[in-house]
Order: C-alpha cells, then structure tokens, then sequence
C-alpha cells in the first residue's frame, strides 16, 4: 500500500488561520483569541488580545485541542458530553480536559488530519463560525 505525504501544518498556515479567524470576529464586532495546534497537539500560534476576556485564551486552547483529540469540530459534540451521551466520562479519562462548547474546529489537508483551530471570546455559535470561517480560508 502506497500513502501519499500530507504537508503538515505550517508556522505561516497557522498565522493565516489566526488572522482569518480574527478578522471574521472583528467583522462581527467581537475580540477574540485563537489558538492553533499541529497534528501532535503542539502550539504553532496564539493570538489574545488585550480586549479580549481573560479566560478566553485558556478557552481557545481547550477548543482546539479537543476539536484535535476527537477529529470533530466541539459544536457538534455538545449532545454526546450531556448526563448519558456518548462521551459523558471522556473529559476525565484523559490527561488534558477537553472542552465540549463550540468554536473548535479540525484543519484537513487533502483529507488528512494536521491541527486544529480553536477560537474563544464570542458566543459559542459566533466562535464556531469564526474557526470555520479561519479553516475555509486555507483551502
């Protein structure tokens, strides 16, 4: 079986999502800050502005790396992490928390996973557009 190399996430790719993601948020009126992770879990960037909340860093980060771990974007895992939903336990089983609110999203090239972004200081439904809004912008 022959597998074709994916390029990684690259330093410049992660500051592009982070200013796609931020110029979507200021379009929208919102400060926000944005955290994207290479396909290990590893920080390539974070952006947080002054203005921003001040948990909304850590918030980004928790995003990205649970949209990372479980390869789907956090919006659409809200339902599997409520009293007897799939993933009910997950939060505890792992080393690091995850964080089931939307606004995490995986990044994909040529159908492989290779980060995640993770946007934090909106609403959730705002910051799920936002990453989404970052990701389309790679492609």
């Amino acid at each position: 079986m022959t597998t074709t190399a994916v390029a990684p996430l690259t330093t410049a790719d992660a500051e592009a999502l982070v200013t796609a993601a931020v110029e979507a948020a200021e379009k929208a009126g919102v400060t926000v800050s944005v955290t994207v992770l290479d396909a290990g879990g590893h920080l390539l960037v974070f952006r947080r502005d002054d203005r921003a909340v001040l948990i909304s860093g850590e918030t980004s980060t928790r995003k990205a790396y649970t949209a990372l771990q479980l390869d789907t974007p956090t919006a659409d895992m809200v339902d599997a992490v409520q009293p007897g939903g799939l993933f009910h336990t997950l939060p505890t089983a792992l080393d690091r928390p995850l964080l089931f609110i939307a606004g995490g999203v995986p990044v994909r090239r040529d159908g492989r996973l290779i980060g995640a972004v993770g946007v934090g200081g909106g609403a959730p439904e705002q910051d799920h557009g936002f990453a989404v809004a970052a990701v389309k912008s790679l492609v």
